[in-house]
């Protein structure tokens, strides 16, 4: 007998591939939703996390209260609804400006409330038996208090009874005041013109569908002169393949002025080589006829004085092209999603052309033209600059957000980079990476690390929760104790590294790197059947700073009060927390606990986000006389590699174990006989091959990660960070060695240009290269 066994599938998380009339959206903690549902229209609520309750109004014809369209009572606390209603929260302004559109009264009486009490994954379903505009918020403390839990994400899912063609998706709410707005179909182009300060949105309906866009000088185009953007200009002034939301992100003409900045990219993969599609293009591939974004752009551009060409150059938004190792251009279905967009200020006014690409001979647009969407925004809006961070490539994306230390910090620079998520400083104005550098080995330094993720892990199985996912014996934490440790897969690779800290009995704070972690909890919990146990997203509710230096201590000491039964600063041990309030007894709260990412003596100060600049200014005033400066991640770059300390796809990845990332002490093999990974370890421990060795480096050309490391013609290692070390005044080096080149005085060669043809001496030494056995931070 014939066996069929079933055809492979191929996965695609980017894209999720919901059912026609199925839309997905994330409902942030504290934050809110408005949605208009038809008659028939379904809503499913899923708690993520556990015991995050949904409040709802619902509103139906002339904005009157109307939640029995839903079946619902309105009988629950309208406090954090309202909020939101009246423009405060999460998203309070965007949720407002909705309302006003659609004439939603400001405030409820009550609210219904469903969930709250229960699992991950737990949910609600609703369905509309007439029109209504529903409100959907995520209520929580502001703060967090002690027993308290931080409001977390929930996911809506919507089931439309009236499926809707690619041509009707629903787009996403305006960001702001609207000017105007326009459909380019799809295998079309469109002109208009933009006013100086006006913002251009290029939205992508359908999802992975390309569009070139034109920008022109207007008041040149008058005197007769065109000058559109350029993109070999353009790369060569921004030192980048195409710009982005930050320092880099503006497009220029021909004569090095710009046109257009980028504000906001929730894509983060464009094409500054290739022209707009050409006539040509589709005739030397066999199509003779077929429409081109060139041609079109020809006829809608005609009355404005341009002259026609073959082959527009344009800014290919959305377009997925990258340099192969051998130097070739190459194309492969976009990143967009439906929904995603690129938002450009203008800089003069202009004359801009949009197209919606008609290639349907290849990847380029998924082979499927659909439609693009383009808003224009008045000057007078204010957007904030963002790139969109998604913690899964399922995910549904969040915009680059600003830790409660930015007020401050952007204060001493605009040199802001985005890091998981967050804008965090390179560097401060007038003084620089060197002197940050010493200002943390000699004196004292703060850095803004509000990026860790912050997970609350809580309930009576939180302890063999934590004690399966950590390499680290999580039963000896005592209360007011901190652990370093590493999480890691079955197969031994490691999933991240982070610090857990014993709050109180069922009580834990584990802060990693990767959001992912929440996840990998949650699931693990499920794994193992541990039912009493939940796994909370805090990063929101908890920023927090780096003080870090000799003065530390002495700084600190000066400005924290803790109550008589916790430990003051200068009596915390080396990880070890205490709990405390800025000034006095009534002071901004906060948790201070003895460890750092450079090194020194130091410590890192917890607070919620709206108390952060009171914190910041209270530590800046009492380092004053102590010489604290604002230290970026340029200089925390050299003071984490010369204290040998690891960062994440640097030093370690899924591939990498804690034996040969360097941090094999927080393998507890004998004491935690139940974590994840242990059985690959144990392998992995007795045959190692590979392992984590310091180089120093002759001369002074500078060497990065992913330098190939020989012994003659073989590559042996692979350098994961580098920089030259202001202390030692060498090039220095952490480096992936094959366990034959690992010991200590080995010779080796770092491998340049193509690896061959130019080589650096080096030598396997003793690292950290700085304070090798810890003695400052343990002073």
């Amino acid at each position: 007998m014939t066996v069929l066994l079933p055809k492979p599938r191929f996965r695609e998380p980017g894209l999720p591939r919901l059912d026609p009339g199925v839309e997905r959206y994330r409902l942030a903690g504290l934050g809110g939703l408005i949605l208009h549902l038809a008659a028939g229209d379904r809503v499913e609520i899923v708690d993520r996390e556990g015991r995050q309750s949904c409040a709802i109004a619902a509103f139906g014809t002339g904005g009157r209260a109307d939640p029995a369209a839903l079946g619902l009572k309105a009988d629950g606390d309208a406090a954090g609804i309202n909020r939101l209603l009246q423009g405060q929260g999460e998203n309070g302004a965007e949720i407002a400006r909705a309302l006003r559109a659609r004439g939603i009264p400001r405030g409820v009486d009550k609210a219904a409330v469903l969930l709250g009490g229960g699992r991950p994954g737990d949910s609600a379903s609703l369905k509309a038996e007439r029109d209504v505009d529903v409100v959907l918020h995520a209520p929580g403390p502001e703060r967090l208090g002690e027993g308290e839990l931080p409001a977390t994400d929930l996911s809506i899912i919507v089931h439309r009874a009236r499926i809707l063609g690619s041509g009707d998706l629903p787009l996403p709410e305006p960001l702001g005041d609207v000017v105007a707005e326009f459909r380019v179909n799809r295998c079309t182009a469109l002109s208009y013109e933009v006013k100086e300060g006006q913002f251009i949105q290029v939205i992508d309906v359908a999802g992975r569908q390309c569009s070139d866009f034109l920008a022109f000088d207007a008041r040149r185009l008058q005197q007769g002169q065109e000058r559109g953007l350029d993109m070999t200009t353009t790369r060569t002034l921004l030192g980048m393949i195409y710009p982005g939301p930050g320092l880099a992100s503006k497009f220029f003409d021909v004569d090095m002025q710009p046109l257009v900045e980028v504000v906001r990219d929730t894509v983060g993969r464009h094409d500054t080589f290739g022209l707009a599609c050409t006539s040509r293009f589709y005739e030397d591939a066999g199509y003779p006829g077929h429409p081109s974004c060139s041609d079109n752009f020809n006829k809608v551009l005609e009355g404005y004085g341009l002259a026609t060409r073959p082959g527009w150059q344009a800014v290919n938004l959305f377009y997925n092209t990258g340099i192969s190792a051998q130097n070739a251009i190459f194309l492969d279905d976009p990143w967009s999603r439906p929904g995603d967009y690129v938002l450009m200020k203008a800089m003069k006014d202009l004359v801009c052309g949009s197209s919606a690409c008609p290639d349907d001979i290849d990847a380029t647009n998924a082979w499927n033209p659909t439609d693009i969407h383009v808003r224009i925004y008045a000057a007078t809006n204010s957007f904030s600059r963002a790139v969109a961070f998604r913690m899964t490539p399922d995910a549904e994306p969040r915009l680059t957000r600003e830790s409660g230390f930015y007020p401050r910090m952007s204060e001493l620079t605009r040199n802001f980079t985005e890091y998981r998520g967050f804008w965090l400083p390179n560097r401060f104005n007038n003084a620089g990476p060197v002197a940050e550098y010493w200002a943390a080995r000699e004196k004292a330094a703060v850095m803004d690390l509000s990026p860790l993720r912050k997970f609350e892990v809580l309930g009576a199985d939180a302890e063999d929760l934590l004690q399966a996912a950590c390499t680290r014996n999580i039963r000896k934490l005592s209360d007011g104790q901190v652990v370093y440790t590493a999480m890691c897969y079955d197969h031994g690779g490691m999933l991240d590294d982070a610090t857990v800290f014993r709050l109180g009995t069922d009580r834990y704070r584990l802060i990693g790197g990767d959001e992912y972690d929440g996840v990998w909890l949650r699931e693990l919990a499920e794994r193992r059947g541990l039912k009493q146990v939940w796994v909370k997203s805090s990063t929101d509710q908890l920023h927090n700073i780096a003080v870090q230096g000799p003065k530390s201590r002495d700084i600190l000491k000066e400005i924290i009060w803790t109550p008589p039964a916790r430990a003051r600063v200068d009596e915390i041990q080396w990880f070890n927390f205490t709990v405390g309030r800025i000034g006095d007894y009534n002071g901004v709260a906060v948790v201070v606990s003895r460890t750092g990412y450079s090194g020194e003596l130091g410590y890192e100060i917890f607070c919620h986000p709206k108390d952060a600049t009171a914190v910041w200014d209270a530590v800046m005033k009492a380092g004053e006389p102590h010489g604290l400066q604002p230290l970026g991640l340029e200089a925390l770059d050299m003071l984490r590699i010369e204290a040998g300390l690891v960062f994440a796809n640097y030093e370690f990845n899924d591939q990498v174990d804690p034996f040969e990332a360097g941090i094999g002490f927080t393998v507890a093999l004998k004491g935690n006989e139940d974590f994840v990974g242990r059985e690959a370890l144990l392998k992995r421990k007795e045959h190692p091959q590979r392992q984590l060795v310091g180089l120093e480096i002759e001369g002074k050309e500078p060497v990065g990660h992913g330098a190939c490391v020989h012994q003659g013609r073989a590559q042996v290692g692979v350098v994961t960070s580098g920089c030259r070390s202001p202390l030692l005044q060498k090039n220095i080096a952490l480096c992936r060695m094959d366990i034959s080149a690992a010991a200590i005085g080995t010779e080796v060669e770092i491998g340049k240009i193509d690896g061959q043809q130019k080589r650096l001496p080096a030598r396997v030494v003793r690292f950290p290269f700085y304070d090798p056995d810890k003695l400052k931070p343990r002073s």
